[in-house]
């Protein structure tokens, strides 16, 4: 998130996309209803109708995978009217009669025939978001799961900075990540093409600074593999074993049955988590590690900022701290790792190696933790990023991006578009809550949820169990009818195991990330007699 999350119950006008807040991200959501309590505008696109889109001035209930048509056309309407931060764009951003020549292909008339989005909507919702400054924009996986991801991406701060929102209180691009600690595990290098802080690889400084600090030669400058590419490495024996640390792919992978082929062809696994999972039964090696709660260590939010976590139990049986597991590994490759606790690691490595960590030392990470970046130990951290729009790299850089339908339409044999989501009562793959009593009382079952007058037109009841098929498998699940989804659309979570939505979701990714298009497929719907 380039802002926090002080600012959500102070902004005066919300743009969230892609993200269905109220189950998602919950605590996060009980601050924009406190702004809109205080008079805040709320402007939700989204093809459901959620909680948040029953409180908005707005909703755009835009088709699956539509999102830069339904942008193109904001910015057009934008642009031809004058509506936009002119001064802002002159003077902090690049690119602008790139994408000004864009957007001119996306006229309100054709935005609105790819998106659904009435052409009156689309022209109010532009004035509505050009009269109130400065914007957030919120997006979740809604906008990163399709095959257009970065493009998405893209968009959305193609937006604000055509409005000038960038660099202020209670503005910026606020991407709400999809798990937690997964800003933490980008921080500390989980990514093939960077180093912790997010020192690219491929530049030679970094390498040389890093092979000094690491006491080792020859650091690769080639960027590693992406999750896709490591499990089709597993067919052609490219890859021929798998570490796992905390990740249940058999369940969060599309298409579930040819990633169970993948990893049961696999020479050999090693699967470090908490628990047993549906992944763990391909291991021939389990390491059980201490949960979170179980070892001192940190966590980074969404908005950047990084909190002391601390033990409240001891790991049962043999179960060991995440560092320990690792440091173990390498002593017996041959390395000897100084740190031997997680604030060693921390203090002595992390903050001596990323120049964005530099004045984050454990002893500062009381109370409220720090944002970064935070350069040296007398910064307080940074609330917001490219303060006043002046960007990191000098200016912000408009992306003139055009519309892609998903990979996979419907047709007269799949004639629905599935998407799918979380739900508020359970987490993932129900490692953890599938263990809660309670939580299962609350929530024991998938379904898939449709419409009524798709259901009416079938004939298929509420409560009614049904068949959903697509190209890749079939699952049977109860059918929830809501008004909550459009006609020719469904929805369904990945949760529980043989009604998983990954059984059916289509493995193409983007062509930049390689982030699984999760948010669309085409599905036939039949009734169980």
């Amino acid at each position: 998130m380039t802002n926090s999350f002080a600012d959500f119950e102070k902004a005066k006008s919300f743009l969230i996309i892609g993200s269905n807040m109220s189950e998602a991200h919950p605590v996060a959501a009980t601050f924009v209803k406190k702004a809109l309590l205080n008079g805040a505008q709320l402007i939700v696109v989204d093809p459901r109708r959620t909680e948040l889109a029953s409180m908005a001035a707005a909703h755009a209930q835009i088709k699956v995978g539509s999102d830069i048509a339904f942008l193109n056309g904001i910015m057009n309407v934008l642009i031809s009217e004058g509506l936009y931060d002119k001064d802002y764009v002159q003077n902090c951003t690049k690119g602008f009669d790139a994408l000004k020549e864009k957007v001119k292909e996306y006229p309100v008339a054709r935005a609105a025939e790819i998106s659904g989005v009435d052409q009156k909507m689309i022209v109010d919702i532009a004035h509505r978001l050009a009269k109130i400054k400065p914007m957030m924009l919120m997006y979740t996986l809604g906008i990163t799961e399709h095959t257009c991801g970065v493009n998405n991406v893209l968009s959305c701060a193609n937006l604000q900075m055509l409005l000038g929102n960038v660099g202020f209180e209670c503005g910026g691009v606020n991407p709400l990540r999809g798990q937690n600690n997964v800003q933490g595990a980008c921080d500390m290098g989980a990514l093939p093409g960077v180093f912790p802080g997010y020192q690219k690889v491929d530049n030679p400084e970094n390498r040389a600074k890093l092979e000094a600090a690491w006491k080792v030669q020859g650091l690769s400058a080639k960027l590693g593999l992406m999750i896709p590419q490591m499990l089709d490495g597993l067919l052609d024996k490219q890859v021929r074993g798998f570490y796992i640390f905390g990740e249940n792919l058999a369940n969060t992978e599309p298409d579930i049955a040819h990633i169970e082929k993948v990893l049961a062809g696999a020479e050999f696994i090693v699967a470090n988590d908490i628990f047993m999972t549906e992944t763990t039964r391909f291991a021939n090696v389990v390491f059980p590690a201490a949960a979170w709660s179980e070892d001192d260590g940190t966590f980074t939010s969404s908005e950047r900022r990084i909190n002391r976590v601390r033990a409240v139990s001891i790991p049962p049986g043999k179960a060991k701290p995440n560092w320990w597991i690792f440091k173990e590994i390498a002593k017996r490759f041959g390395h000897d790792w100084e740190s031997s606790s997680a604030r060693e690691i921390w203090d002595t490595e992390i903050s001596e190696i990323a120049p964005s960590m530099k004045g984050v030392k454990y002893s500062r990470l009381e109370n409220d933790g720090l944002q970064w970046p935070v350069p040296t130990q007398e910064h307080m951290g940074t609330p917001y990023l490219h303060k006043d729009g002046k960007f990191t790299s000098g200016q912000g850089v408009f992306s003139a991006v055009d519309w892609t339908p998903p990979a996979e339409v419907t047709d007269k044999k799949y004639p629905f578009v599935l998407s799918t989501g979380r739900r508020l009562q359970h987490y993932h793959t129900r490692t953890q809550t599938g263990r809660s009593e309670g939580i299962n009382a609350i929530l024991s079952e998938e379904t898939v949820d449709m419409s009524p007058q798709d259901a009416a037109n079938m004939g298929i009841v509420s409560g009614e169990m049904v068949k959903v098929m697509s190209r890749r498998g079939q699952v049977e699940v109860r059918a929830r009818i809501t008004e909550e989804i459009p006609p020719g659309m469904v929805w369904m979570a990945f949760h529980f195991r043989e009604s998983c939505a990954n059984w059916l979701t289509n493995p193409v990714f983007d062509p930049i990330t390689l982030t699984a298009e999760y948010k669309a497929c085409a599905v036939a719907i039949s009734k169980i007699s």
